[in-house]
């Protein structure tokens, strides 16, 4: 297992078995073994497009609530690696199946997804920039875990393009920045003893919620 922080390492623990039932999903070990229907996965890339573009948009407004440079420097990093690296992946994997980036934009935003994308973004507006933060830790760090882990034992080629993207090093040096970036933004605000305040449940709530929902985008892919 990577190390992306202390933080990540604690809420990861806190989300029990949801963590494992995202991570470990049926649609990743058939997405790892190439079982998964061509038409699943074209399917999940027009949705996760969508997703894409409302994730880039809560890290965008995470350097709105930003306390100091490094962190603003950290989240317009990710923001960059999202729009002109990640969605270029599903731009790239969607072209091959001939579906056009304009196609992709102007899809029907599933159920699962809005619902996921909408509590991030709220988690944002209403709160602070922790509460944002652990609404985004499962998506990026939950993605670099998975493709670390697939990486590193037999599995198909079917999804090479998927696999490579999150496990690649670029990848994973995000993940691991990200994980510095919490760690140092909880340090700022709740202290070197973070469980013991106050606001520790909640946000570990928003993870695990977050998290739940992450699962709910994989069986979505399932079901289409």
């Amino acid at each position: 297992m990577q190390n992306y922080g202390k933080t990540f390492q604690l809420w990861r623990k806190a989300a029990g078995s949801a963590w494992n039932e995202y991570t470990n999903h049926a649609f990743v070990e058939k997405l790892a073994d190439g079982t998964l229907p061509k038409e699943n996965f074209v399917n999940y890339l027009i949705q996760d497009y969508v997703f894409l573009i409302h994730f880039s948009r809560a890290w965008a407004l995470a350097i709105t609530k930003a306390e100091t440079l490094e962190e603003m420097r950290l989240c317009a990093t990710t923001v960059n690696a999202l729009v002109n690296e990640e969605i270029s992946l599903h731009v790239k994997l969607c072209a091959e199946e001939g579906i056009e980036e304009t196609d992709l934009f102007n899809a029907t935003e599933a159920m699962p997804n809005l619902a996921y994308t909408r509590y991030v973004l709220d988690a944002g507006h209403s709160g602070d920039f922790l509460d944002l933060i652990a609404a985004l830790a499962p998506c990026v760090l939950g993605y670099g875990e998975i493709g670390y882990t697939i990486s590193k034992k037999e599995h198909s080629s079917a999804y090479s393009d998927w696999i490579s993207t999150y496990s690649s090093e670029e990848y994973q040096g995000v993940c691991v920045d990200v994980g510095k970036l919490i760690d140092q933004a909880v340090l700022i605000r709740l202290g070197e003893n973070p469980a013991q305040n106050p606001r520790w449940h909640r946000l570990t709530n928003r993870f695990l919620m977050a998290t739940r929902l992450e699962a709910g985008f994989w069986q979505m892919g399932l079901d289409n």
